[in-house]
């Protein structure tokens, strides 16, 4: 059996510094289940699909391989961790074979009684795991069968610095401004906001919120999510907030979508953002006046 934890390195990745500056990404869907034999089956197709049409690095939602516990199954009682990892080897061995990148959203057992990590594997095109990003918030429900994270992931692949994020750290903007810092191209961000009801909240602010973080920060997403329904689609937004590409809703599929880092964006922000995340919270110089510092009079 591969032995996943062996292979995980340090919280900073730095390979292929040296780069194009341009990168295809292939943001996956498919309806992620507690069964992990056709979670694979999917997961290898769109590998592939990946690799034929091009793509540098293919992206799965949360949870893709193991299915997601207090959804996909109500209990991580008698869960099948040896047939998880030998699926996770599968993963590993065509990675290789294909020369692709992978962001692979599962679950890492941990040991004794401690619950495990829902995680995300990232995996090299030499078919290594080379990092793993633990999922720092976890919801309630979450907690119940999930230990959260207490780290950051960042890599470099064709000279594009990376992070990883999953589903409700979504609603943590200090997560997205310390990638900022961290000096972040692009968020791989993973989600399982399926099998929600009619009407869910989900589908309507989930995208714009991403919108909203990358047009502040200024790097590029990727969102995938399952498609089981309900659910909403993957979605690649540039760093200005907008919309370049998004996915059919609740149905199976590959995205494709290219970065060229010579390319430009509307950025707002851009000569304040370090001070303003440095703690100077506004422009200019402020002055000492006691016009200013009256604010009861008007003079």
């Amino acid at each position: 059996m591969f032995i996943l934890i062996s292979t995980v390195l340090s919280a900073q990745v730095d390979v292929n510094k040296l780069g194009t500056g341009k990168l295809r990404i292939a943001s996956c869907q498919f309806p992620v289940s507690s069964n992990i034999s056709e979670n694979l089956n999917w997961i290898e197709k769109q590998m592939i699909e990946a690799k034929l049409k091009k793509a540098d690095i293919v992206h799965f939602p949360e949870c893709a391989l193991s299915g997601y516990a207090g959804v996909d199954m109500k209990s991580l009682d008698d869960f099948k961790w040896n047939e998880l990892h030998i699926a996770t080897d599968s993963v590993l061995t065509l990675a290789k074979k294909l020369k692709l990148w992978v962001v692979l959203g599962s679950m890492h057992k941990l040991s004794g009684n401690n619950k495990p990590h829902n995680s995300l594997y990232l995996i090299n095109s030499q078919g290594e795991v080379v990092d793993r990003y633990d999922k720092r918030f976890c919801t309630e429900g979450d907690l119940e069968f999930f230990t959260p994270g207490d780290h950051f992931v960042t890599f470099n692949i064709n000279g594009i610095k990376c992070g990883l994020l999953i589903c409700f750290d979504l609603r943590f903007p200090e997560l997205y401004r310390e990638y900022r810092k961290l000096g972040a191209d692009l968020i791989f961000q993973s989600f399982h906001n399926a099998r929600q009801g009619k009407g869910s909240i989900h589908p309507v602010i989930m995208h714009i919120t991403a919108q909203a973080y990358a047009g502040i920060n200024h790097f590029y997403m990727s969102l995938t999510n399952s498609s089981s329904p309900e659910s909403w689609p993957c979605y690649f937004i540039t760093p200005d907030g907008l919309v370049k590409n998004k996915h059919a809703l609740n149905v199976p599929g590959v995205l494709i979508s290219d970065i060229d880092m010579a390319d430009k964006y509307y950025d707002a922000s851009k000569s304040f953002r370090m001070d303003a995340i440095n703690g100077k919270l506004n422009s200019g110089e402020t002055v000492n006046d006691p016009l200013s510092a009256n604010r009861k009079k008007i003079y």
